[in-house]
């Protein structure tokens, strides 16, 4: 007996559309200079229902005045300042909100300022994210740590990093962060 194929490419794509990554504008594959990053193999963690736990980007906070807020704090006590470009639509974004939480990188936030920055669908505080990141080349969720004393950027995520979110661990997401602390 023969199968019709439609059926079985529409389930196929269906699987195949979660691997494709990022959240639009950057590349999907989690890359830095020197550094292989390969994807966590598959597990059974719920990182999407997790996710939907994650703190969320507030459309309507003052990017600006929240990054200049976290530049003050850290002149005073020298922790450098971590901006998260992101939005609420974004799955990796939100995933790695919920990668954030967890016990290995939640500790090494605690030496940062952490400022979330909505972007909304590229239409949003872009003004604000085009000083610190290339949000052409990164896509969301785009990171910039930011120097305590300088309030110069470190380093940014301008080839899309963390793009593919959803496929990295939380070891790997702790892995960037010690080295950019």
């Amino acid at each position: 007996m023969r199968r019709p194929l439609l059926p079985t490419a529409l389930a196929l794509t269906v699987l195949a559309l979660p691997s494709l990554g990022g959240c639009a504008g950057g590349d999907a594959e989690p890359r830095e200079a020197g550094v292989d990053v390969v994807a966590a193999p598959a597990t059974t963690e719920q990182a999407p229902s997790e996710a939907e736990d994650a703190p969320d980007y507030d459309p309507k906070a003052d990017a600006a005045g929240d990054i200049a807020a976290a530049l003050k704090a850290a002149k005073k006590d020298g922790r450098p300042v971590l901006v998260d470009f992101g939005a609420d639509w974004c799955l990796d974004c939100r995933v790695l909100g919920a990668r954030f939480e967890e016990p290995g990188p939640s500790a090494l936030l605690a030496g940062y300022h952490v400022v979330k920055v909505d972007v909304g669908e590229f239409d949003n505080n872009l003004e604000v994210a085009e000083r610190y990141v290339d949000l052409g080349t990164s896509g969301i969720p785009a990171l910039a740590v930011l120097d305590a004393t300088s309030g110069r950027v470190k380093v940014a995520t301008n080839q899309g990093e963390f793009a593919n979110a959803r496929g990295m661990s939380a070891a790997q997401v702790e892995e960037f962060l010690k080295r950019w602390a």
